[in-house]
């Protein structure tokens, strides 16, 4: 009886002792295991870590310049407006008066051969009063994406001109540009006047910097035509050489994030005048204003695209940042924990 209680003892105690050597066995596997999972943790914050750092710095230093920069391809029309203007009809040489007149300008740009940071600008620009027509005009000119600037390459021209030289912006401003004073290019007298800060305003709730650009009455080259004498109030038949003059109001209001114009307005008052002797005829005199629903539309995507540049140049960098940030701090925390932890447990097995 006795026997048989100890040799059941003993092979109890030795069950025991191999379930408990199991159980550690299944207990270091475990601890093995969450140290490797914790390792390979710490490897994945790392490099999401490093991810997020990377991309915040692209957006901010690469993807924000390129969003900044004028389309290559660009398709747009400005149609500018007057109720009640007066223009001269050639074909009886009488001025008609309170008509509507629309002056409008259709940009088609593609990539320009030999430099991706230019666009090339094919400008057409019609001013009619219903369905009569009272002038055209055809423009090739190739724009600095960046500075918004006229470049002299690449079979520039106005009206067939190729030795004219375009200067100064075309229609957008750069983006971020708050300058005072910027030469703007007027395709009628082939010269970059001033377009002069004139204040802060807000368009369908935009904010936008106002500019001004003031052509005093100036003689347009290369526009001389035979006038009946007549007409410039010479008491004598045939015809006489004449000239068109420009006097320009011209408004622009800029977003200035974008750079993008979203509203203009211009005040042209035109004549023909001899070249030689007194006379003067008037030959279109308007207050054109941009449509409302074009104002809306460019409103709308300026805005959108200032909320983007916003996002890029700013939130998305600090939130990206502020992400791999972290992520680097737990990583590093881990693995200084781990590493303590393995150092006490190495003094503890020597002591």
């Amino acid at each position: 009886m006795t026997a048989r209680t100890d040799t059941e003892t003993g092979t109890g105690a030795a069950a025991g002792a191999a379930e408990g050597g199991a159980g550690g066995s299944r207990r270091l596997g475990r601890r093995t295991a969450s140290a490797a999972l914790a390792r390979n943790a710490r490897l994945i914050a790392l490099a999401a870590a490093a991810f997020l750092l990377t991309l915040a710095l692209m957006l901010r230093s690469y993807v924000a310049d390129e969003l900044e920069k004028i389309p290559a391809r660009t398709e747009l029309i400005m149609r500018l407006t007057d109720d009640s203007a007066a223009y001269l009809d050639t074909g009886t040489w009488k001025v008609v008066r309170d008509v509507p007149v629309e002056r409008r300008t259709e940009v088609s740009g593609t990539f320009a051969p030999g430099d991706a940071d230019w666009t090339t600008w094919r400008m057409s620009t019609s001013v009619s009063s219903r369905d009569t027509p009272l002038a055209h005009s055809e423009r090739r000119v190739v724009v600095d994406r960046e500075t918004g600037t006229a470049v002299n390459c690449c079979g520039e021209h106005v009206d067939g001109d190729k030795a004219v030289r375009q200067a100064g912006l075309v229609l957008h401003w750069p983006a971020g540009g708050t300058w005072e004073e910027y030469p703007f290019y007027d395709a009628d007298i082939r010269a970059a006047p001033p377009m002069v800060f004139d204040g802060a305003d807000t368009v369908g709730g935009l904010f936008v910097r106002r500019y001004v650009q003031t052509v005093d009455t100036t003689q347009v080259p290369d526009s001389a035509r035979p006038v009946p004498a007549r007409v410039l109030g010479r008491d004598r038949p045939g015809t006489v050489q004449a000239n068109r003059w420009l006097e320009l109001e011209r408004t622009l209001w800029v977003e200035p994030v974008t750079g993008r114009v979203v509203d203009a307005r211009e005040v042209r008052r035109e004549t023909l005048r001899p070249e030689t002797g007194d006379g003067e005829r008037l030959l279109l005199d308007a207050d054109l204003r941009m449509a409302e629903e074009l104002v809306a539309g460019e409103v709308r995507l300026a805005d959108q695209q200032r909320t983007l540049l916003q996002a890029v140049r700013s939130w998305l960098p600090i939130g990206l940042g502020a992400a791999g940030g972290a992520l680097s701090v737990f990583a590093l925390a881990g693995e200084l924990r781990d590493r303590r932890a393995t150092a006490a447990a190495t003094g503890a097995q020597r002591n």
